[in-house]
């Protein structure tokens, strides 16, 4: 229904004033990172622009505190029908459920919402690279550039497989961290702050990267930056480790956030236990670790399926 605005304009329309308000209190007051912010956003505007056609009217602010199930029913299976999927529908839904309480807190009255059951999202398992190919795709990104920009690809991907990071945590590091000890502090997810392992590895990567980057890494300056000096957007990351899996005939499924995945999967193979590995990866709740036992256990069963004469 309508298009995801990131800075839409306001002309008068409450409702829009409204969404504009609860971008600030995302990012300002609930720290929340830029992507999520930008993405429950374009979704508030979506919820407005469907339903105002929905009820044949432009909705309002205290429009929004009248919203029925039947309302939120409508715009799922709307949708759903354009393709949306059960885990995507399901994050379009806590977003609109976010964004009512928040027009009725900011309205200053108690949030009462309508009751509603999103998509049943299934469980997906993380798909690990295996050592080689971890290392395989962070030194084709280095050896794809000569210079020191090549350099950093290399440490960023390195990072990324030999500490767990996450590619926010990474652009978020800043060159305060040099020289690079045995440890890194990393802020995640809605400020938490953990301590990863730095192995030789990656500490080598790291410092080639910064002894050749021309641009002067000091302070609270970026530790990762661009070819013109500037934060490095995530995406040419992404980018490089694409270019480096099609290179290397690697599955789609070796993204960045798989070296995270890898990273975890190969501490629990090697006998990490699941309090650890949860500090280590910086998630809020074990639940969110222990997806990674069913990973070794699918990996066992393949082992065990192939080798033995009974399988």
């Amino acid at each position: 229904m309508g298009d995801d605005r990131a800075a839409p304009e306001l002309i008068d329309h409450p409702a829009r004033a409204l969404a504009a308000r609860w971008q600030s209190f995302l990012a300002h007051d609930r720290r929340r990172s830029p992507h999520t912010v930008r993405a429950y956003v374009a979704t508030a505007h979506r919820f407005i622009d469907f339903i105002g056609d929905y009820r044949g009217e432009e909705i309002g602010r205290f429009g929004l505190l009248a919203i029925a199930a039947a309302d939120l029913r409508a715009f799922l299976a709307e949708r759903r029908g354009g393709g949306l999927g059960p885990s995507s529908a399901a994050r379009e839904m806590s977003a609109v459920r976010a964004f009512l309480t928040f027009a009725a807190e900011d309205a200053g009255n108690i949030p009462q919402l309508p009751r509603t059951r999103a998509p049943k999202k299934s469980r997906t398992l993380p798909r690990p690279a295996s050592p080689a190919d971890a290392m395989a795709v962070a030194e084709d990104a280095g050896a794809a550039s000569d210079d020191w920009v090549g350099k950093r690809d290399m440490a960023i991907l390195l990072l990324l497989y030999g500490s767990g990071l996450r590619v926010a945590e990474a652009m978020s590091l800043t060159a305060n961290v040099l020289p690079i000890g045995r440890t890194l502090r990393v802020t995640g997810k809605r400020g938490k702050t953990r301590v990863v392992p730095v192995v030789e590895a990656v500490r080598e990567a790291i410092t080639a990267y910064a002894t050749d980057c021309p641009w002067p890494l000091a302070g609270a300056t970026p530790l990762f930056v661009g070819v013109r000096g500037g934060p490095l957007n995530a995406d040419l990351v992404r980018r490089a480790v694409r270019s480096a899996r099609l290179r290397l005939g690697l599955p789609d499924s070796l993204t960045p956030h798989a070296l995270r995945h890898s990273f975890a999967t190969h501490l629990l193979a090697g006998g990490a236990d699941l309090r650890s590995l949860q500090e280590l990866l910086g998630h809020a709740s074990l639940s969110s670790t222990q997806i990674y036992t069913q990973v070794d256990a699918a990996q066992l069963l393949d082992v065990y399926r192939s080798a033995h004469p009974r399988a």
